[in-house]
Order: structure tokens, then sequence, then C-alpha cells
């Protein structure tokens, strides 16, 4: 596997390091569980990490040093590409002809690594795009920068060239042969997983509402939450695509109509700009919202998972998701989403099951939304049954043995070609 621009060791939630991260990470170990060996090629972003890394039994994490350790924006990556792919192929020639049956790249910089190393060694090149350039500009959050033509190039190259294509819902693989004219017999649809184990309500089945409503008071004020009112949690890095000032201008419209307010959880560290977290502040005191909203960096999963179980919602407002990764697992640890419909979220969230999808990105709608939401406590009882009924269709161990019918599947349109 190569992941270029992120280490699937990096901590979810700020800079470069989301879903992304942990789909690479879960599915490496999933695949290993099923008897795979998998080795994972990042960019070293510091001195002090170590060459290799032993995630788990079967999975290893090798960093390559390419370009300056630190400072280096994403969008400069392409220049240091040919001094990753030589890493990469350095690594490989220590071993013994045929070491590696599948190259499986992520997003486009990967699968420009991939292309010459699946193309050098002979084997099939599998590659998941995670996000498209020409889906992100088409519904581009306001304020924020299109993609460059130079990524759309590169993408197109990727699918022009790979032996598979993975999409992670039926949308992303309709948007690779319709705006990347992409062979539909390559595209292949495997939801990601989600770790049931770990993401769960914490409850026992059959838990009435007060007994719901306890466990959540009990958590919020381990993780110094407000105990009482509501508390909507957002998770996710605080950019313009994920939307998290739709949530407080929300909060801005609940106040101006004195309705009830809830509290605003923000998880998250900056992307793209430094000053992001900054700026969501002074709007939250611009909108006289400030005591409302409380803004934390990112946490490990194993505490994520409080977070999500504390929370009356979970809300996700992005301008386009195409999977949904804060969705699923919300869901799966019993919390309701409110979501935006658009994207993966379509499918991640079942709207009056698991959760709300929300037409358009507009304060005031996602004001009603919420507030009509957090007035019905019925109908939020019953959207957290629903929600992790919905979440059991998605597990890792599933999305692993899938993932091998496309590895083999690629084989065999690598020796047709």
């Amino acid at each position: 596997m190569l992941s270029v621009h992120t280490s699937p060791l990096d901590q979810p939630g700020t800079g470069d390091a989301g879903g992304m991260n942990v789909y690479v990470t879960e599915l490496a170990r999933a695949l290993a569980r099923h008897g795979a060996q998998v080795e994972i090629f990042t960019r070293a972003t510091s001195s002090a990490q170590p060459p290799v890394v032993e995630v788990a039994e079967g999975v290893t994490v090798r960093h390559v040093a390419a370009g300056p350790f630190e400072g280096l924006d994403k969008n400069d990556l392409p220049g240091q590409l040919c001094a990753f792919t030589a890493g990469v192929l350095r690594a490989e020639a220590r071993h013994h002809v045929g070491w590696y049956d599948v190259v499986h790249t992520h997003y486009w910089l990967s699968g420009q690594v991939g292309w010459l190393a699946a193309d050098r060694w002979d084997v099939p090149l599998v590659h998941t795009m995670h996000t498209l350039a020409r889906v992100k500009n088409a519904a581009l959050a306001p304020g924020d920068a299109p993609e460059p033509l130079g990524r759309i190039i590169g993408e197109e190259q990727v699918v022009a060239e790979a032996d598979a294509l993975v999409a992670s819902t039926d949308a992303e693989g309709d948007d690779l042969v319709r705006d990347y004219a992409a062979d539909p017999a390559r595209v292949h649809v495997v939801p990601p997983g989600v770790d049931l184990d770990l993401f769960s309500p914490g409850v026992r089945d059959g838990a009435g509402p007060a007994e719901r409503a306890e466990r959540r008071r009990a958590l919020r004020d381990e993780l110094g939450l407000p105990t009482e009112g509501r508390l909507v949690l957002f998770a996710g890095r605080v950019q313009p695509l994920k939307a998290p000032d739709v949530l407080v201008r929300a909060l801005g419209v609940l106040a101006d109509h004195d309705e009830p307010v809830p509290t605003l959880v923000v998880l998250g560290g900056p992307s793209g700009r430094p000053t992001a977290v900054r700026e969501l502040e002074a709007l939250a005191y611009q909108l006289g919202v400030s005591d409302q909203v409380v803004v934390r960096p990112p946490v490990a999963r194993a505490l994520l998972v409080d977070y999500y179980r504390a929370a009356d919602l979970v809300a996700v407002p992005s301008h386009n998701e195409t999977f949904g990764l804060v969705a699923a697992e919300a869901q799966a640890s019993g919390t309701p989403v409110v979501a935006a419909a658009v994207g993966g979220l379509t499918t991640v969230v079942v709207d009056g099951e698991s959760g709300v999808l929300v037409p358009d990105h507009n304060p005031w709608t996602w004001a009603r939304a919420l507030a009509d939401l957090l007035a019905d406590d019925d109908r939020r009882a019953a959207l957290a049954v629903g929600a992790r009924r919905v979440s059991e269709r998605f597990g890792w161990d599933a999305a692993a043995r899938r993932m091998l019918d496309v590895y083999a599947q690629a084989t065999k349109v690598r020796a047709a070609r």
C-alpha cells in the first residue's frame, strides 16, 4: 500500500490526517487477519520517525525520506514523487523477485508512484481515490480554493492505468465513470468498515431512554463537558470543506430567535489554514454563542467513542464526503447523525432510520433540523436504535474479503493486458 501524503500513524482530525488514515490502517489490519502481509509506504515527516514500524502482526509501515521532513505543503508534494518512488523501488530491490503481489494506492499522489512501481514489478495496480478533484470543485465551500488542473490530470492518468479502481459507494463509482471515463468493468464498490467492537452504544441492549440519558451525563462529567442541556458533536478537521461554520451559524440563528441553544463540541484541529480554529471561535463570538461552542483537539479513537456516546446528536455538515466515516462511527456508537445530503453521506445515513439528511448548507435549515430533533426525545431514541442497526452493514472484515476479491480480479486484468 502507498499513502504518500499522510501517514496511517498520524492522529486523524488535523492537518492532512482524516478518514483516509483510518481507512488505510484498518483495512491493512483486516487484510492481515485474512492472511495477507501488508507493507504501507508513507513519506517521513520527522527525523525521529523510525524507518520501519510494526503496526500489527502482518502490517508494517515504512517511512520514506522524500523532501524536507517538515513544512512541506500537500500541494508541493508532486515535486517529491520521484524521490519517494526511488525509496519504494529500493525497498523492493532488497527482496527476491516477485516479493509484492499487488500495489494498492490511496489518493492520486500515491497513484502516480504506484503506476510506476506496478509497471516495473509487473503486478496489478489497485487504486482508491478517496476524493475526486472534479467532484470537490463542483461542491466548493465558500472561500475554499479549487483543486488545481495538475491534480485533475494526475487523477485521469491513474484512472487510465489502474487495473482496478475501488469506490466507497455507488455514487463514487458513477463519478469515476462519468467524470473520468473509467472503464465500468474496472470499477469495484467496496464500502469501508467500522470497528464495530470499539464503536458500540456502551449500554445494554434494550436500555431505556432514562438509562441512556444517565450514561450520557456520566460520560460528559468524565470528559469535562456540560452535563445539562443538549449536546451536538462535530468531529473532524476544521476547514471549509467540513463546514463546522455552518453549525456555529445555526446556533446563532437559534439564539436570535430565543430558542434553546445546544452546546456544540468541535473535536478537531486546523487544516489548510493554521488560523482556522481561531477564526471559528471568532465567528462564535460575533454571533453571541461563544459560551455554547467548545473546541478541543482531536483525540485517540478509544476516547472518541466516548464523545460519540456523550452527544445527543453528531453533525456532519460537509460540502462533500466520499464516504463519511465519522457518521458511520457515530451511528455504530448508537448516536443519531444529522448530515448534509451529499456524496457518500446519503449512503451511510439512512434518512429517518439512523439520522436526518439536510438538503443544503443554509444555517436556517440546519437550525431547524437540529432544534426539531433535539426537542423530540422519542424520535431521537428511535433513531439511536436504527443507527446501530444501519452501522452493522459496515464491517472491516467484510471489506477485506471484498478487497481480496478485487485484488484477484485486478491480477487477471493485468495478465490480460
